[in-house]
């Protein structure tokens, strides 16, 4: 495999990256809004940028876990930042994320029972498996 060191001016980074192609660059863009808390403050981005303390009031969530999805989402590409004073605002990189969450949302008004009995993307649902059972002497 080749490794290609991907370059970020923005965000400089002392890790080298495989650079992924094709459909593992497609499912780890899909697993970048593979959380409910990320596609939520996706959603809010929509709407208008927001500072860190009005997602965590809104979300009713920590500010450590917002922040964490924050990175996660800008280092993904799908938001950017800009500082004013001491106030950090958050807001999505371009158009094509409202048409995204569009997409899945008209996409789940066909098929929501089928997205959401699916066990296999849910492991939580999923019963826990019995094994072999143990011999007792």
């Amino acid at each position: 495999m080749r490794v290609q060191t991907v370059a970020r001016p923005d965000r400089p980074s002392p890790l080298v990256q495989p650079v992924a192609s094709g459909p593992a660059l497609l499912a780890k863009f899909f697993r970048g809004l593979g959380d409910p808390t990320r596609i939520r403050i996706l959603q809010l981005l929509v709407e208008s940028e927001r500072t860190v303390g009005e997602l965590v009031h809104q979300l009713d969530s920590l500010q450590g876990r917002v922040s964490s999805h924050l990175a996660c989402l800008r280092w993904c590409g799908f938001v950017t930042s800009r500082r004013e004073g001491t106030n950090v605002y958050y807001r999505v990189t371009d158009t094509q994320v409202r048409k995204l969450l569009d997409a899945g949302a008209d996409f789940l008004q066909e098929h929501c029972d089928e997205v959401s009995f699916c066990q296999l993307l849910d492991p939580k649902q999923l019963p826990k498996p019995m094994g072999p059972k143990r011999r007792t002497r």
